[in-house]
């Protein structure tokens, strides 16, 4: 049972992944159904129900599969990288975010407001995210790079809600020059720095 003929099961589960985060994100979590789902799947109802329990399910998993930290992959490619930097480097990006993953995650965040279903899992996918970027900045601090008088779960928290922002505040809605935020962020990311590194930023040569 949902399978479908010569495609594996671990095949099968991808490609509803893929189509629930092309559907939630066109017609809401609120205006798809399940049918639309396994339809866009090229699947049956139940097929998708062997694979999931729940349209609340498949949301949050859908965002787990589609929604990859950009920050980590970053990270991975170069792990010799400054923090610091690779903190600006993406946050450039969130001023003129328009993927279709925002979408997703402002659907699964309204969702998660209005239905507990949503909820539960989306407090674990926050709680990973945020453990995953508190680790990071622990490892920041112990390498010298931020102050380590920060509290590294109020500074991933402050990165969640720039990163989760970005994707409601899109820039159709409102846009800033991006030479303008980049520069902001540099600021922002450098008073992070320890005391002694930013007097000896701020000394003359």
């Amino acid at each position: 049972m949902g399978r479908i003929a010569g495609v594996t099961a671990a095949e099968t589960r991808e490609r509803l992944l893929r189509a629930a985060a092309e559907v939630f994100a066109r017609r809401g979590y609120d205006g798809t159904r399940v049918a639309d789902i396994a339809a866009a799947a090229g699947v049956s109802n139940g097929a998708l129900y062997a694979h999931f329990g729940s349209k609340a399910e498949l949301l949050v998993a859908a965002l787990d599969a589609h929604g990859p930290l950009l920050l980590a992959k970053l990270f991975a490619a170069d792990p010799d990288q400054s923090i610091a930097d690779l903190l600006v480097v993406v946050g450039s990006g969130l001023s003129r975010r328009r993927d279709a993953r925002g979408y997703l995650v402002v659907e699964a965040l309204v969702a998660a407001r209005r239905d507990e279903d949503v909820a539960r899992p989306m407090r674990d996918y926050v709680g990973e995210r945020a453990g995953w970027l508190a680790g990071l900045v622990r490892a920041a601090q112990n390498d010298g790079e931020l102050d380590d008088a920060l509290s590294p779960d109020a500074l991933s928290h402050f990165c969640l809600l720039l990163a989760m922002g970005s994707a409601i505040v899109t820039p159709d809605l409102h846009a800033v020059d991006d030479e303008e935020w980049t520069a902001l962020l540099t600021r922002v990311v450098a008073a992070l720095a320890p005391a002694d590194t930013t007097a000896q930023r701020g000394a003359p040569p």
